[in-house]
């Protein structure tokens, strides 16, 4: 009776608001302090301190009390009074100590975070990529430069859809050349340069918008390996381009095919792997073979084309001594024609502008279409007008930007 008369004076003395019912329940909690492991009581303040660092000390007496009932079980019920305010004053304490480290931490992150944004450019590209109707490219602004930023293995690594940005290739627009506002270079996603690209001229003339600054409608003039190309912005956002005139002439396609109507490769039969097709040879300054069947077989349905195993195969074709794209032709009527295409050094894309231009040439002199077709094509319909008046082909179609991005080189 000694020891509990002194623990009950000890109790009045310390707060004399402290009810019976609120002593009972410190006595009983000293008296059971080993049953409930003073771990399980940490563990539970460290907690709600957690939920309540943002909490005045009222409401936070109310979560503790709350908090510890489900934590302590069968005394759930009883009132923590004096223990629930000290602890309530503790967790506080404890919250802001807590906060105070994690706000530390945040700031050591974000400096870190900062440092890396801001370090030096070496070893970082610039860039914003687009597509034409699916078929992307990552480009790059080389207007200070004559020569590319990076390198062609570089390109290859940064096109890769796995270990890279993702593209089907690269574009670098550069200072102009023999009179040009621009010059415009590739590298496709196997690092290897082609001469010109449609639909990689259109995001190209997009990008120029965007870097200029430039509103409504607009044209300029592009070098290129192909040689000059005039795209212009419509009003209505899609590119035109004039995409100069179609080189028929074998030699200068290049094909090793004979031609067979003046100097011409129209029609011609050519055996990939066992079996004969009937080609078109046409030159958009790059080389394109096109087809619309196999020779004495239907009219060809592309959606039914195995074309990652036919396409690498005209590819390489020993006829094309600087490999070539093709296209696989379905006529839908006289102004609509739909394509598959294999592109030299990226395999089959979505799009590729320069091939629509050629098919649609081939179409016209195998009397297949007309001169203004649409072309569909995986990624969405080309317009495309080879005109009798100037012997040029002119394209028009969409060009997005898809985001901006920097990549480590």
């Amino acid at each position: 009776m000694h020891f509990e008369q002194k623990r009950q004076a000890e109790y009045t003395n310390h707060n004399d608001d402290i009810n019976i019912t609120t002593r009972c329940f410190l006595r009983s909690l000293l008296i059971w302090g080993r049953v409930v492991e003073q771990r399980k009581i940490l563990k539970a303040a460290m907690e709600i301190a957690a939920v309540t660092s943002t909490v005045s000390v009222a409401p936070q007496s109310r979560l503790l009390s709350n908090a510890f009932s489900r934590k302590l079980g069968s005394i759930s019920s009883l009132s923590f009074g004096f223990f629930e305010k000290e602890y309530c004053f503790k967790s506080s304490r404890l919250c802001v100590s807590a906060t105070a480290s994690m706000d530390a931490v945040t700031a050591e992150k974000t400096s870190q975070a900062s440092s890396f944004l801001n370090k030096k450019e070496t070893g970082i590209l610039h860039f914003v990529k687009y597509h034409g109707l699916g078929n992307d490219f990552i480009l790059v602004d080389n207007r200070d430069s004559s020569e590319p930023k990076i390198t062609q293995e570089q390109a290859s690594k940064l096109c890769d859809r796995n270990f890279g940005v993702g593209a089907d290739g690269v574009i670098f627009a550069m200072p102009g050349v023999n009179g040009t506002d621009y010059a415009m270079r590739i590298f496709n996603s196997d690092g290897s340069e082609p001469e010109m690209c449609g639909n990689g001229v259109r995001c190209f003339a997009r990008f120029i918008a965007e870097l200029e600054n430039l509103q409504g409608k607009h044209s300029f003039t592009i070098h290129t390996g192909a040689g000059l190309i005039v795209p212009e912005i419509q009003d209505d956002g899609q590119v035109k381009v004039d995409m100069g005139t179609p080189i028929l002439k074998a030699q200068d396609v290049p094909t090793k095919l004979p031609g067979n109507k003046g100097e011409a490769v129209v029609q011609a039969e050519l055996v990939v792997d066992g079996v004969s097709w009937n080609v078109t040879c046409v030159s958009m300054g790059n080389p394109h073979c096109i087809t619309f069947g196999k020779k004495g077989g239907p009219s060809l349905k592309v959606d039914e084309l195995n074309l990652p195993e036919i396409g690498p195969k005209f590819e390489h074709h020993e006829m094309f001594p600087a490999r070539t794209n093709t296209e696989f032709v379905e006529v839908l009527s006289r102004s609509h024609l739909k394509m598959r295409v294999w592109e030299r050094g990226a395999g089959a894309t979505l799009a590729c502008g320069t091939g629509a231009c050629a098919l649609v040439v081939a179409a016209v002199l195998e009397g297949r279409a007309n001169r203004k077709c649409t072309v569909d094509l995986p990624g969405g319909p080309l317009e495309i007008e080879w005109k009798q008046e100037d012997n040029h082909i002119y394209m028009t179609g969409p060009a997005e930007a898809v985001f901006y991005g920097s990549a480590l080189l």
